[in-house]
């Protein structure tokens, strides 16, 4: 395939940004959407002009990092899948495709399609985590009950891998869809109950003061999330809140 990418470029946060237009040649349907950007990158390089700096990482869909708002969805044109296992069969010969940075306040942009996320990790902290001490005292997997419905909302809770991909997509920019898996991980599960109310409150208030928007029920976060984190997940986070609000 012969392919017009037009790419965001941006020296560095202070810098303004443009969108450039490059022309691909001979890409194999077969690449993956990184392999492709690889591809761009070493006819820069072999020209002496500055490669187009992106995140990757394990390009297994895993990690996350690898975030691109492609033809105005996040990730791609494709479902349940990351930039890196976007594939270029999902496109065609001639195709003109816009790649942009997740843009949201919250993520301002590093450079190019880099954007810095550590909103994210300053939410974790704030309160997605148990503190129970289990060195050197811990049980066998059986000794605390849990229902496998629960058990299995938890582990589909904790599959989100923090990639943004709901935020970016989110007209609002709103956080939610990622927090509300976070606070729903612990929530249900008996490990979790022990910080319940600090935990939503602490997350919830790191959220807003970060930046993201509120929800816009519109459900565009849960349609583009690469490991189809359910809309469930925010609904709990808000009873939750309202929940633990009373308590305190």
């Amino acid at each position: 395939m012969n392919l017009t990418l037009k790419i965001w470029r941006q020296k560095s946060a202070k810098d303004k940004g443009q969108m450039v237009a490059y022309k691909v040649t001979d890409i194999s349907e077969h690449m993956s959407f990184l392999e492709m950007m690889d591809v761009l990158n070493e006819q820069l390089i072999n020209t002496g002009d500055d490669p187009v700096a992106f995140d990757h990482d394990c390009r297994e869909g895993i990690c996350g990092m690898c975030s691109m708002y492609i033809n105005g969805e996040a990730h791609g044109p494709d479902r349940g899948v990351t930039t890196c296992q976007l594939h270029m069969r999902m496109f065609k010969d001639g195709d003109t495709i816009t790649i942009e940075p997740f843009r949201a306040k919250a993520f301002p942009v590093i450079k190019d399609l880099v954007v810095d996320r550590m909103s994210f990790e300053r939410i974790q902290q704030a309160g997605g985590f148990i503190s129970v001490n289990t060195s050197g005292n811990t049980q066998d997997a059986n000794a605390i009950p849990i229902s496998k419905q629960a058990a299995d909302e938890a582990m589909d809770a904790a599959t989100c891998i923090g990639c943004g991909a709901c935020v970016a997509t989110c007209k609002n920019s709103s956080a939610m869809l990622f927090v509300g898996a976070k606070v729903s991980q612990y929530a249900l599960l008996p490990q979790g109950q022990v910080e319940a109310t600090e935990r939503v409150l602490n997350m919830v208030k790191q959220m807003d003061e970060e930046g993201f928007g509120n929800c816009t029920n519109t459900g565009a976060c849960e349609i583009e999330c690469p490991k189809g984190i359910s809309l469930e997940n925010i609904a709990r986070m808000n009873r939750e809140y309202l929940s633990a609000s009373l308590k305190g």
